[in-house]
């Protein structure tokens, strides 16, 4: 959903790409710096008690840092034609990680119960997985969902946020995106069901 809005972004955040691109900075470069931040999100996560909370902002801020980086990137490619077939199969399997990566601290905190984290993670890579065997078999599904990447990310910020004053909400926020994510593979499976039969129709 969040997808469409973020190809608008792109296009706004011409003056951050053209200071990446002073800076030397590559696509491939800020991917990689967004899975950096990712992991640190993730360490941060990893260390929140219920006596020190706080880290819950340390983590949020990079989270959030590294969704930026996720989208400076694709600015970055449009804006001075450095998009690459190998830049965009690096940038998936970077946020890839990164998303495995935030999860596993999350569960290692004890902020969600092993069940939610697990079916959070793998519904998650799920809906990439959906992704990228429809579009091999030719049909587009980038915005296809209720919860891609940008969507899932919010919801963990919002509910990480929320947790410092109610320690469960991230609890809550990982199942609602475990519930979301499958609710998504769902949707993928029924639009590549309709555009493939359609196809065939044709033939």
């Amino acid at each position: 959903m969040l997808t469409k809005l973020k190809q608008k972004v792109q296009r706004l955040l011409s003056s951050e790409a053209h200071a990446a691109h002073n800076l030397g900075l590559t696509p491939n470069l800020v991917s990689t710096l967004g899975f950096v931040l990712a992991v640190l999100s993730a360490a941060a996560y990893a260390v929140v008690t219920e006596e020190q909370p706080l880290w819950l902002l340390v983590a949020v801020s990079l989270l959030m840092a590294s969704g930026f980086c996720d989208t400076l990137d694709g600015a970055l490619a449009r804006t001075f034609q450095q998009a690459s077939t190998f830049g965009g199969f690096l940038d998936s399997i970077l946020d890839r990680f990164a998303d495995v990566f935030v999860l596993a601290g999350i569960i290692i905190s004890g902020l969600c119960n092993l069940v939610a984290g697990l079916a959070a993670l793998s519904s998650s890579l799920m809906v990439s997985y959906a992704r990228a065997r429809a579009e091999a078999a030719g049909v587009k599904m980038e915005s296809v969902g209720v919860a891609e990447r940008p969507e899932r990310i919010i919801i963990l910020a919002l509910t990480s946020v929320a947790a410092i004053f109610w320690n469960p909400m991230l609890n809550l926020g990982v199942i609602v995106v475990a519930v979301l994510a499958t609710f998504t593979v769902l949707q993928r499976a029924i639009h590549a069901y309709r555009k493939l039969k359609k196809e065939k129709t044709k033939d």
